[in-house]
């Protein structure tokens, strides 16, 4: 079931909320394509929020945390900014230290995406237009949203003119004891990957790929997101907790669970890369709860960063005539 309600009146153009509801409950607002809430049941069978959001639509593309928007036109980061497309040398900005970070200045978090609904799914479309954030080409994205049973679906179909640089992911946070909970630490985490990017003094990937065993990124078993979180290791202290890339076996990407609620999440993914990051830098942003420092996780789903960079890496490299399709799925449980 999929209802609509008004939102708020952002920059001169309408915005709306859409609630998609079967046993979980999302709601999505149309600036940014971002999630604002998310309540799954948990072990008495209460719904609760898992997901920490902004309250108002000015709140949700001021917010520089990008909380559950859809980010873009290259989430994550690309060093210095710079990219080389076809022979071409484009410089972006700068907006995250030495780095272009989720697409700069005007990202797709800031836009106001035009919705239809289809049956129990929630389309948003938008485009960038060429020379945007000084990308190359005009580019077409719509962000499909399902919920299904306890299954939220994010798919993203998107196109261009011309060859430019698309990585897509959405920036949801979540606290599965609550999302008014404060700390994420007592959150088990299970991440299917044998290895991560480790990252320079931007937070962009060096290009190795370091295994996890014997390093505080081991999540190969369940664990804590806090057990090892301030360990005296040189990653952990560039990026103040984890930030990086984990290089995934296959499509289930991760798990984690709150021995408070019970409610365990599932993340499945087509793309070979998650962000497991830990809410390093949030700063106490003010919506449906404060949110101070590591009190929700991310799980961003996408490309390795800094890819159109690194040629052995799955390229963000979209051609003219050609379409890209990704999928992500959080689904929900109990134990």
């Amino acid at each position: 079931m999929i209802t609509c309600q008004p939102f708020e009146i952002l920059d001169g153009q309408q915005t709306f909320i859409y609630t998609l509801k079967d046993k979980i409950v999302a709601k999505i607002a149309t600036c940014g394509a971002t999630l604002i809430t998310l309540e799954a049941p948990d072990k008495n069978g209460k719904l609760v929020d898992v997901l920490l959001g902004m309250t108002t639509a000015r709140s949700i593309v001021d917010t520089p945390s990008y909380m559950g928007s859809v980010v873009g036109r290259c989430a994550n980061r690309i060093a210095f900014g710079r990219m080389t497309v076809e022979g071409k040398t484009y410089q972006l900005v700068q907006n995250n230290g030495g780095a272009h970070l989720h697409g700069g200045t005007v990202g797709f978090n800031k836009k106001v995406f035009s919705p239809r609904v289809e049956g129990n799914s929630l389309y948003l479309s938008t485009t960038s237009c060429d020379g945007e954030e000084n990308y190359p080409a005009n580019l077409t994205l719509t962000v499909k949203y399902t919920v299904e049973g306890s299954a939220l679906s994010i798919e993203y179909f998107a196109e261009s003119d011309g060859t430019t640089v698309v990585n897509l992911t959405n920036h949801a946070y979540f606290n599965l004891d609550g999302q008014d909970s404060g700390d994420n630490s007592h959150n088990v985490l299970q991440i299917f990957a044998d290895k991560f990017l480790p990252i320079d003094e931007n937070l962009v990937p060096t290009g190795e790929e370091r295994a996890v065993q014997g390093t505080p990124f081991d999540f190969t078993s369940p664990k804590p997101i806090g057990k090892d979180i301030s360990a005296d290791d040189e990653q952990l202290k560039v990026a103040g907790g984890f930030d990086h890339n984990f290089c995934l076996r296959g499509e289930h990407a991760a798990r984690a669970y709150s021995e408070k609620t019970g409610i365990v999440l599932d993340c499945y993914t087509d793309r070979p890369g998650v962000q497991f990051y830990a809410g390093n830098f949030l700063t106490g942003e003010n919506g449906k709860a404060v949110y101070p420092k590591r009190s929700g996780f991310c799980l961003e789903t996408q490309l390795y960063p800094n890819a159109i960079n690194v040629p052995k890496w799955k390229s963000p490299i979209l051609k003219k005539g050609e379409k890209l399709y990704s999928q992500t799925k959080y689904v929900f449980g109990v134990k």
